[in-house]
């Protein structure tokens, strides 16, 4: 009789262990699937310089240093990363602000210094797509910091904090604005012209 309880404690033990293991894998590909989601919409943010760098060229040819600026950094956000390194996510995810901040710029100094370019049709449709694409990968970096609050909720809290450290499950950087951008003041003069 006593050695059925032995293994039924035993049993159970292996139950909530092998539970635990499942969620912290489960959560980790929740957060892989975000990470892929923001992925897609870097990608487009990526494919859509270029294009607005080149319609930009023909009136900021003084403003190389942005410029060149823009493209070295969407050149680096471009380059094949680890996914499943939370520090390779976390370099990635700086750089890629980085590349948020710097194309803000871009669109500031032509709407500030070239009024007549910001009302061509062409320019106008790009920032349009532009901006489509950052409430997009806002979206998704909302998705991807709700999967890995609820990772590292799991991966920091004994005992499932042990048995995501046995399996190589570990915290995630959260995706988050850079200081400069979410402190900087709105120029309404911007948008008002």
């Amino acid at each position: 009789m006593d050695i059925w309880i032995v293994l039924g404690v035993i049993a159970f033990i292996l139950v909530v262990i092998y539970s635990m293991y499942a969620k912290s894998i489960r959560l980790r590909n929740q957060v892989l699937e975000a990470l892929g989601a923001i992925d897609v919409q870097l990608r487009k943010r990526h494919d859509l310089l270029p294009n607005l760098l080149k319609m930009a060229q023909k009136y900021l040819d003084h403003e190389r240093e942005l410029m060149e600026s823009v493209t070295n950094l969407r050149n680096q956000a471009q380059v094949t990363y680890d996914r499943t390194d939370p520090d390779a996510v976390s370099r990635h995810l700086v750089l890629e602000g980085r590349l948020s901040q710097a194309t803000g710029r871009l669109f500031n100094m032509v709407a500030e210094a070239y009024p007549d370019m910001k009302s061509h049709e062409i320019v106008s449709n790009a920032q349009e797509t532009f901006t489509e694409v950052e409430s997009h990968i806002a979206a998704a970096r909302r998705f991807y910091n709700a999967a890995v609050t609820d990772l590292n909720n799991f991966a920091q809290v004994q005992p499932m904090a042990a048995i995501a450290a046995m399996v190589g499950v570990r915290p995630f950087p959260y995706f988050e604005e850079s200081n400069e951008t979410v402190r900087a003041p709105v120029d309404v003069d911007i948008y008002m012209k």
